[in-house]
């Protein structure tokens, strides 16, 4: 359906979801497509820079490694709040202005880590600039789903945000030289680069969400003027109505989440996401350290961290094509119960280099590589003017996790519990996301059974 009369008055209504649904991707979409990925490379890249500077920092601030958990606590606190409230925000005033001011921000205070010179200075700017980072994937994940043809948007999605691997794996590649030849402080100068950067194209090529801006009934002429980019030929003029099958929502929107027959399943994604990154999180900030520390080399330490990402580079693009077959319950509980039982080898003493490294790509195949598919089961679940909200808030929780865990996997250490205790620890967690995918297909049998239907006949338009 492109366009329907509306009654007496002459008028067409169009709705853009149905004309997303059967377009094709082109060049308008490839670029845009393309900023958003470069955004999730800074993701990815912070993700596992101070992974790899914390020994080398750690060195040169003459501090014990267990003293840096509240380093990699702070970013993630503000992750976990950014991602919450940017996401309300992107599904009120749309999701290119937070996008953008949210790159801003983080590569601002990216540079502030780089400068900082004391504690409580590399606190506050990992906080800052973590706070800004997490408005990043929520809202890119949603513009991406929101421009895909639904015959194609679950893998689009899953390629998409494999920016996020990109910039890990390069984080891991660029550290491996940078940390040993100039100091800890390298990667930064470069993490808070790339943000600054990526605005001139953000603005001219970054997309507002078509649907959002029909949903809300606001801002015609800017809905005309992006779709006009995305679909040419599409009716435009005197007398059309762009609508989408959804009515707006009032309230707060975070408990709007919880209403409409949407809570078990949003509670069940909640903690999906809370186990989930507590595994990739502790993985992250602690593997480099504890391969170093069990008398590795810096660059052996690099690489076994690069190895993670790597699995979840190449796990990512193939459980995009799996999943948007198979679906996404059968295809995630398997990878977190791989992840679980990778975990447990991973952490046994005296493992061979090529094992190691092995084991190490496996596990980041399941969990890393399984996150995006948590994110894009959240994208196809919550309607229109929730899909921020909702993936932000599960990314928010998650990221919760994500600030436990490598406090948890400190205070093993510090205990004075191994590299083993560590990792069998974290494969608990990895039990966890496995068993509540399963809870998932039970409690709503139609969620991530197989790609969303259609909605209903409600329209809201401008």
């Amino acid at each position: 359906m492109t366009a329907l009369p509306d009654g007496a008055t002459g008028s067409r209504s169009v709705n853009v979801t149905d004309l997303v649904d059967a377009g094709r991707l082109g060049r308008f979409h490839l670029g845009a497509f393309a900023v958003l990925g470069g955004c999730l490379v800074m993701d990815g890249f912070d993700l596992q820079a101070m992974g790899y500077a914390a020994p080398a920092l750690a060195r040169d601030w003459g501090l014990p490694i267990a003293r840096l958990g509240p380093v990699f606590g702070a970013g993630l606190l503000g992750l976990f709040l950014g991602s919450i409230l940017a996401g309300m925000a992107a599904d009120r005033i749309g999701r290119r202005p937070v996008l953008i001011g949210a790159t801003a921000a983080f590569g601002v205070f990216t540079l502030a880590t780089a400068a900082a010179g004391s504690m409580p200075a590399l606190l506050a700017a990992r906080f800052l600039a973590g706070l800004g980072l997490g408005a990043i994937m929520p809202n890119a994940t949603a513009l991406v789903g929101e421009y895909a043809p639904r015959r194609n948007r679950v893998a689009t999605m899953m390629i998409v945000t494999n920016g996020f691997m990109v910039g890990a794996v390069a984080a891991g590649a660029l550290s491996a030289w940078l940390v040993p030849a100039y100091g800890w402080r390298a990667p930064f100068w470069i993490g808070g680069a790339i943000p600054l950067v990526l605005l001139p194209p953000m603005a001219r090529w970054l997309p507002e969400s078509l649907q959002l801006l029909a949903v809300s009934g606001r801002r015609p002429a800017e809905l005309a003027r992006w779709l006009r980019r995305a679909a040419p030929g599409a009716p435009e003029g005197p007398g059309v109505r762009y609508t989408v099958r959804e009515a707006p929502r009032r309230g707060f929107v975070l408990l709007e989440l919880l209403r409409g027959g949407r809570a078990t399943a949003t509670v069940l994604l909640w903690l999906a996401n809370f186990a989930n990154m507590i595994v990739i999180y502790a993985v992250a900030s602690w593997l480099p350290t504890l391969v170093r520390e069990a008398g590795l080399s810096t660059a052996t330490a690099v690489w076994a961290g690069t190895a993670v990402q790597l699995g979840g580079l190449v796990g990512t693009v193939v459980l995009g094509l799996v999943l948007q077959r198979l679906g996404f319950v059968p295809v995630l509980a398997s990878c977190f119960a791989t992840a679980a039982a990778c975990l447990l080898v991973l952490g046994r003493p005296g493992l061979p280099l090529a094992a190691l490294l092995a084991v190490a790509f496996a596990v980041g195949w399941a969990v890393q590589g399984g996150q995006p598919g948590l994110n894009a089961l959240a994208a196809t679940f919550y309607p229109t003017d929730l899909r921020s909200t909702g993936i932000g808030a599960g990314l928010g929780v998650g990221r919760l996790g994500g600030f436990l865990g490598p406090l948890v996997a400190g205070a093993i250490l510090a205990g004075g519990g191994g590299a083993q205790a560590v990792f069998q620890a974290a494969a608990v967690p990895a039990v966890v996301s496995a068993l509540v995918m399963l809870a998932l297909r039970r409690a709503a049998p139609g969620v991530g059974a197989a790609p969303p239907p259609r909605g209903g006949d409600v329209r809201r338009g401008c």
